[in-house]
């Protein structure tokens, strides 16, 4: 009998969040599951990791599923690093982060704890995806996307992905009847606009209360925001050597 994969699950949530809960049942049915999520929401860390402080990695059982859990007091990104060198005894063929609860298409990938995760593990040499779905919603519904999830999954597991690569997968909050498919896309060139709102606490204390709006600078049809805004999942291969190597060239003509 072939091996069953060994599959590593975190997300940026919180390992109660119904997305990653989703998650976890999805890969059970695929393979071995162990998971190490954050104990806390840490939506928005980004690559951050913990070097002033302690981090706590304890076993803890959610569910009745046949998965391994441990709740990790770090950043997603700790959580990787923490399962790579300190719980798992083989490198796991394949870890997905999420399903995260709003969407991580364009620039929101920079800034996602979710991507940072998935961005950790192919640091660390292992096949990873980030799946977010455009709703906050802590009670969103996540059963339409279980098929789509399955099939990229199975098809990264059968194919491999190239060295560097990872991929940052998004999904329209529709129902399953609605989602016309699944594109392969590139980040839309796009941003946000802050907006402070300056207030101030009883105490007369000022502070302030990050809002915006995002700006979307990119008409193509095969963008990452065209494609969920049409109706399909979009599939960003994401590479986190961030050399401009289209500079270089330039760079050396300076006087320098």
């Amino acid at each position: 009998m072939q091996e069953r994969p060994l599959i590593l699950v975190t997300n940026d949530d919180g390992i109660t969040a119904p997305g990653i809960r989703m998650l976890i049942e999805i890969m059970n049915k695929i393979g071995d599951v162990v998971v190490v999520a954050p104990d806390s929401p840490q939506s928005g860390m980004g690559h951050a990791i913990t070097v002033n402080n302690v981090l706590h990695c304890n076993p803890i059982t959610i569910d009745d599923g046949p998965q391994i859990e441990y709740s990790c007091s770090g950043t997603p990104a700790d959580c990787v690093k923490m399962a790579k060198n300190e719980i798992l005894n083989r490198t796991p063929d394949l870890c997905v982060s999420g399903i995260n609860h709003g969407a991580n298409s364009s620039i929101n990938v920079i800034y996602s704890g979710t991507m940072s995760a998935a961005v950790e593990a192919g640091i660390e040499g292992i096949p990873a995806i980030g799946f977010s779905l455009l709703d906050f919603d802590w009670r969103a519904d996540f059963r339409a996307a279980k098929k789509f999830i399955e099939k990229i999954v199975l098809n990264v597991l059968l194919n491999g992905l190239p060295d560097g690569v990872v991929l940052n997968v998004n999904i329209p909050k529709l129902k399953e009847k609605d989602i016309k498919g699944i594109r392969v896309c590139r980040q839309a060139n796009g941003y946000w606009k802050e907006d402070f709102d300056k207030r101030k606490s009883p105490t007369g204390k000022e502070y302030y209360w990050l809002s915006g709006e995002f700006i979307n600078r990119d008409k193509g049809q095969d963008t990452d925001i065209w494609a969920l805004e049409n109706g399909f999942i979009s599939v960003v291969p994401v590479q986190f050597d961030m050399t401009a190597h289209h500079a270089i060239q330039k760079l050396n003509s300076w006087d320098i």
